[in-house]
């Protein structure tokens, strides 16, 4: 049986997806064609707009509609405080928890040498020039990236080079360790370290 062009054109589409296998793909294919046109216009013109419709922030370099973004244009929002991540995504997830109030700084990627990811490729020296800028008077820094091998490394990194700087700067790291609902039996030994290390007093 010969496959039409237009199901192998939109199942090679999704394959180039991070995380969509060939079977994915397929199901996915197989789906939007039992979905009604008007719903697959819709859904076509939602991904035809996607870049056209969003702008990277010119200060913290998160996916907004406006530049500057509505985090960064907001006067209610802490703008002495910065919490470096490493993803866009990262921003929607703390905004999620509505407890943070200070603004961002988004790296898109972290320090990685075996793909050959150096602090040149990310949006560190941004960073850099915007906590030296005096007049934004950035009390802390927050270290958001992920507890991995390559997020240890590149908040070791930045951490380096705002060493000898003035003073007044304050720069943390989140707290790592067990999660919410989470058994100490399953934990392993880096997280319960990392638990032990952070704890608080009660």
């Amino acid at each position: 049986m010969k496959i039409p062009k237009a199901i192998t054109n939109v199942t090679e589409s999704f394959e180039r997806l991070p995380g969509i296998g060939p079977k994915t793909a397929e199901r996915l294919t197989f789906y939007l064609l039992h979905v009604p046109q008007g719903e697959l216009d819709k859904f076509a013109t939602a991904v035809q707009n996607l870049k056209k419709e969003t702008v990277m922030c010119s200060l913290c370099f998160a996916i907004d509609e406006t530049d500057p973004c509505s985090i960064c244009s907001d006067p209610k929002r802490d703008h002495n405080v910065i919490c470096v991540v490493e993803q866009p995504l990262d921003v929607l997830a703390l905004e999620k928890s509505r407890t943070y109030r200070g603004v961002y700084h988004v790296l898109h990627g972290r320090i990685d040498p075996l793909n050959n990811i150096g602090p040149e490729e990310i949006y560190i020296k941004q960073l850099l020039d915007r906590i030296r800028n005096q007049e934004l008077k950035i009390k802390e820094i927050i270290l958001a990236t992920n507890p991995t091998m390559e997020g240890e490394a590149t908040a070791m990194y930045i951490a380096k080079q705002l060493k000898g700087g003035s003073g007044e700067l304050k720069v943390t790291r989140i707290g790592r360790g067990l999660p919410t609902g989470a058994d100490i039996e399953y934990a392993d030994a880096t997280t319960l370290e990392q638990a032990l290390d952070g704890r608080q007093e009660y």
